[in-house]
């Protein structure tokens, strides 16, 4: 699309804004939408508009319909979002099963498949559009068989005496929305700036190894999505909260030794340590006494992916003012800050553990 409409890169930021801006804005009406769809229903129905809604701006013949047509992209990847991680609770709550963390473990694999999948196809598809077609009819043929699985699944209410005091009841939510914050600015900024990290302050001089950093946080965060659940059971969403703000605080220390084996140790530790707090957040979110799960989940992960969104931006200042390290030293603060909140916070029995 770059090339199509001959962009420049101020451009291309602007448009992406303006998906991270459908997506903060859609995230809120997901409680609406459950309650007047069904949550199973609004589910399968939201990863079919989806799916079909990447076409758009692949269609665009103009920056302005780009951007458009990306905020509607990031409105149904907002909605659909909150609403499978509160369905994977409900169903968590009905069945007195552990699966959040697996569940986000396979959002991680499927962005690995998905890059490796697309980069095959790549070739056969002269027009991007048919390619997209294809991917898309895929998802929904998949989505359909599945679908009834979850589908007639709707979320369990709170009395009336209870929803009276939700605004009182968001308050212990505060510190899972601001763990969440911090996280997943990490998240991003790791995702925007670590490749950059590795030539500017590790300077290492073949540049094909840039890019390890991120590969080896994104392999560790996927493996300990997938065994979190297990450990979760075991030692609870508190203790594992703690933990995974402990590696990470590691992680950064290693990072920030300014050799390439601790820096690619450091990642690891990194991906590892932050692979299981956000499905946690969510899961405590959404069993959290007295308030719907849809409207917990959609609070913590609004505020979250905020942090996701700004977190590199605000890097990017600080390193333009001072230098790359300085802004991983930033957020190795804000880690341990988070630690000491989740364990002063978070400790105190106000949220379900």
């Amino acid at each position: 699309m770059k090339e199509k409409l001959q962009l420049n890169d101020s451009e291309i930021g602007l448009a992406l804004f303006c998906l991270a801006a459908g997506v903060l804005i859609s995230i809120p009406t997901v409680p609406f939408l459950s309650k007047k769809i069904g949550l199973g229903r609004y589910t399968l129905i939201g990863v079919v508009l989806f799916s079909i809604a990447f076409l758009f701006p692949l269609m665009s013949s103009s920056y302005v319909l780009l951007c458009a047509s990306l905020c509607i992209v990031g409105m149904f990847s907002g909605t659909t979002d909150v609403a499978m991680n509160t369905l994977v609770s409900e169903i968590e709550k009905r069945d007195s099963c552990n699966f959040m963390s697996a569940a986000h473990g396979f959002f991680s694999l499927g962005g690995a498949l998905g890059a490796v999948l697309g980069s095959f196809l790549m070739p056969f598809f002269e027009n991007p559009v048919y390619h997209m077609m294809v991917m898309i009819l895929f998802i929904i043929l998949i989505n359909i068989v599945l679908g009834k699985h979850y589908f007639k699944i709707i979320e369990e209410s709170v009395s009336k005496e209870k929803s009276k005091r939700e605004i009182k009841i968001l308050k212990p939510l505060l510190a899972l929305a601001f763990i969440a914050f911090v996280i997943m600015s990490s998240e991003g900024a790791i995702e925007h700036w670590s490749t950059l990290y590795f030539t500017e302050v590790i300077e290492i001089t073949q540049k094909n190894l840039a890019g390890i950093g991120f590969i080896v946080f994104s392999t560790t965060m996927t493996i300990g999505r997938f065994f979190g659940d297990r450990i979760s059971e075991k030692i609870g969403s508190l203790r594992i909260i703690l933990l995974g703000c402990f590696l990470a605080s590691v992680g950064y220390l290693c990072v920030l030794f300014n050799s390439f084996i601790m820096a690619v140790l450091g990642f690891g530790i990194l991906g590892l340590g932050l692979s299981v707090i956000i499905p946690e957040l969510f899961r405590m979110a959404g069993k959290t006494k007295g308030i719907k799960a849809s409207v917990g989940i959609s609070f913590v992960s609004g505020i979250g992916f905020m942090g996701f969104l700004l977190g590199p931006v605000i890097l990017g200042f600080i390193s333009d003012a001072y230098s790359l390290k300085i802004s991983f030293s930033a957020l190795l603060m804000l880690t341990i800050l988070a630690l000491i909140i989740s364990f002063l916070k978070l400790k105190s029995g106000k949220v379900n553990s």
